[in-house]
């Protein structure tokens, strides 16, 4: 009985744990994409002005 006693609380830290985890990747992934979208528009609109100049 001790051991399911014990059994519960550790797998409910990995549990959480592992959702924290998950979530700080999510976090930094959607900081990368929009870091990404928004230097892919300036080059978009540095091109657009190159070939408006000619």
């Amino acid at each position: 009985m001790k051991k399911i006693n014990l059994l519960v609380p550790v797998l409910a830290m990995m549990v959480l744990s592992g959702c924290s985890v998950i979530g700080g990747i999510f976090k930094a992934g959607v900081a990368v994409g929009i870091i990404v979208v928004v230097i892919v528009i300036a080059i978009i609109i540095w091109l657009i002005s190159l070939f408006m100049k000619k």
